[in-house]
C-alpha cells in the first residue's frame, strides 16, 4: 500500500468538535475501503494568506495514510462534496515523519520562546 497525507481545511465559523467528527469521517471512509490511518494532526484555527469562500481562517487538520490509491479517490470525492471543507490536499509520501510533525513543532517552539521571554523579564537584567 501506498503512504499519502491528506491535509484538509475547514471553515473557521465550526467549532472543535466539528472539525474533530470531520476528521471521524475522513477515518472512517479510510478504514471502511481497507486503509488505515496512521495518524491525525490538528493543526488549530490559522489565518489565511488570502480569503477562501468569505473565510479569513481555516481549522487546519492532517491525516497520515497507508492505503491503496481507490481509497485516496474515494476520500477526495467525499470531502469535496462536504460544504464545511473549503480546500484539501492530497500528496504521496515515500514514508511518515516520525513524532509530531514541522507544524506541530513549530508551535512548540513559538509558546519556549514566550516563557524564555517573559521569565528573561523579570529578572531585571
Amino acid at each position: 500500500m501506498a503512504l499519502y497525507e491528506h491535509v484538509f481545511l475547514a471553515r473557521q465559523d465550526l467549532a472543535q468538535a466539528q472539525v474533530d467528527a470531520l476528521a471521524e469521517t475522513a477515518t472512517k471512509i479510510v478504514e471502511d475501503n481497507q486503509g488505515k490511518v496512521v495518524k491525525t494532526e490538528t493543526w488549530g484555527l490559522r489565518s489565511l494568506a488570502y480569503k477562501i469562500a468569505k473565510n479569513r481562517k481555516a481549522h487546519y487538520v492532517m491525516l497520515e495514510i497507508d492505503a491503496p490509491a481507490g481509497v485516496v479517490a474515494e476520500l477526495e470525492r467525499q470531502t469535496q462534496i462536504n460544504e464545511d471543507v473549503i480546500r484539501y490536499m492530497t500528496v504521496r509520501v515515500d514514508a511518515h515523519e516520525q513524532g509530531p510533525t514541522v507544524m506541530m513543532r513549530k508551535g512548540d517552539r513559538e509558546r519556549r520562546g514566550r516563557r524564555d521571554r517573559d521569565g528573561d523579564e523579570g529578572r531585571g537584567e
